[in-house]
């Protein structure tokens, strides 16, 4: 079965930031060799997130600003341990970890209008996502 492995090293200039994946995405399906399976894209990194939506200027505010009102930076019991970024931690979870997508013809084969992001809530500093491609 072949398969593929790739990480992408992603360092945003803003502690939060949105990353459009999907041409990276799509260059590693299309080097895999995979005609028909499934591509993983995981953040290995717990204060990030890798999601599925639209690419649209407002909407990447609306998403914003929605994890901001559902954990909102705040005095989180996690910073009593040394560190600040209890909200990160908790966007992380609203946003996803990781998406699995499909792959068909040997491409991704999204909607019309589905972007894959990586979204960054403590950055500045080297992370790594994770993309696997599976199938035949």
């Amino acid at each position: 079965m072949p398969s593929r492995t790739e990480y992408l090293v992603m360092q945003t200039k803003a502690p939060r930031e949105f990353v459009n994946l999907t041409e990276r995405v799509r260059a590693i399906v299309r080097a895999s060799g995979v005609r028909e399976g499934l591509a993983l894209v995981s953040a290995m990194h717990i204060t990030a997130a890798v999601y599925v939506n639209d690419n649209e200027s407002g909407l990447l505010s609306d998403i914003a600003a929605w994890a901001d009102r559902l954990a909102p930076p705040a005095d989180y019991a996690h910073h009593r341990t040394g560190e600040s970024n209890g909200d990160a931690h908790l966007k992380n979870l609203l946003l996803g970890h990781q998406v699995v997508l499909p792959v068909t013809n040997g491409d991704l084969d999204l909607g019309p209008w589905e972007q894959v992001f990586y979204a960054e809530f403590d950055g500045q500093r080297p992370k790594r996502v994770i993309v696997k491609v599976v199938g035949d």
